[in-house]
């Protein structure tokens, strides 16, 4: 009950800004990432065969559309995939640890900057990438997240070298939460140290990047480590009744031997929809966010009221969802 009331009241603290309050009417949205931001690259990459359609919706590595897909009809966007590089099984580096003839993000964003070299600079671009640079702990690898945040900080500059004035950086949910451990405490605490290394080292080197770059460079951070951490504590506020298993059963790390299992679940009140993939329903979720987010970019309010606002945003989130 606590919980809903606080939603509730951070609900109405938003609504104490202006009465209409638009995100930036943006030309396109342009992706690079991995698996999470992948609406069918890999899929069309290998012949249809990876995700298998058996489980996983139109090449998507859910059970429905993605993230940037609801983000953006929230902006009035017609979603374009040719405007969207990211691989599933891309690090942040030059590696796909799925398969290995596809490209990592530093590839995904070389292909970009070498054939536009004068980017729109009225399209958002988005940068989520880092979650396969832990999961290779699982082939061995030795993930160092200070290289991974300074692949990541590379890929922003080259973005803006080209023309980006708006950027949004995603941080990492915490891995060690995942179905993907096996429930192995050990393998918790080292993904979760990884994920938690990661997300304060690219807070401070996109805080750093604000202060270096022009002032009509725009990076916008967005926080998704949180949102799945509120989903996790109190997943009523949200709906779910399961964020620890996934939905469609056992799987391999992806995008390597992905499960082809039947689905066995009520994949709407699932967090999860395998081992590391989230269901559409958290794809929703994740939207609404970064939208929440864009809005707040968009509104002229002094410094303090904006920060009580952002930190209001996921109890806004699960006030919009429960209700």
């Amino acid at each position: 009950m606590q919980t809903k009331i606080i939603a509730t009241g951070l609900f109405l603290l938003c609504f104490t800004l202006p009465s209409k309050v638009l995100a930036k009417n943006y030309d396109e949205i342009v992706v690079f990432g991995d698996s999470f931001s992948d609406p069918g690259n890999v899929f069309n990459a290998t012949e249809e065969a990876i995700p298998p359609s058996s489980s996983y919706f139109n090449g998507r590595f859910s059970n429905g559309p993605i993230w940037v897909e609801y983000l953006a009809s929230e902006l009035g966007i017609n979603f374009n995939p040719k405007t969207n590089f990211a691989y599933g099984g891309a690090t942040t580096g030059f590696e796909n640890i799925g398969v290995g003839y596809l490209p990592g993000l530093q590839q995904q964003i070389y292909s970009f900057t070498s054939a536009n070299q004068s980017a729109d600079p009225n399209s958002l671009y988005i940068v989520w990438a880092g979650t396969n640079d832990y999961l290779d702990y699982f082939f061995g690898g030795s993930p160092n997240p200070s290289q991974a945040v300074a692949n990541l900080t590379d890929a922003v500059k080259a973005l803006v070298t080209v023309g980006a004035k708006d950027i949004m950086v995603v941080n990492q949910p915490n891995l060690g939460n995942f179905p993907v451990t096996g429930g192995s405490s050990q393998t918790s605490t080292i993904l979760n140290t990884y994920t938690s290394v990661h997300n304060s080292q690219l807070k401070a080197n996109l805080n750093f990047l604000n202060q270096e770059l022009s002032s009509d460079i725009n990076i916008i951070s967005l926080d998704v480590d949180s949102l799945y951490n509120r989903i996790i504590a109190v997943p009523e506020e949200f709906g779910f009744t399961n964020v620890t298993d996934s939905c469609i059963g056992e799987s391999s790390v992806v995008p390597i031997n992905i499960s082809d299992q039947p689905i066995a679940c009520t994949p709407n009140k699932f967090l999860f929809w395998d081992q590391v993939h989230p269901t559409t329903t958290t794809h929703k979720l994740i939207a609404e966010l970064a939208f929440s987010v864009l809005k707040l970019e968009s509104v002229p309010e002094p410094p303090t009221i904006l920060g009580v606002i952002i930190v209001s945003i996921l109890g806004t989130v699960g006030f919009r969802k429960h209700s």
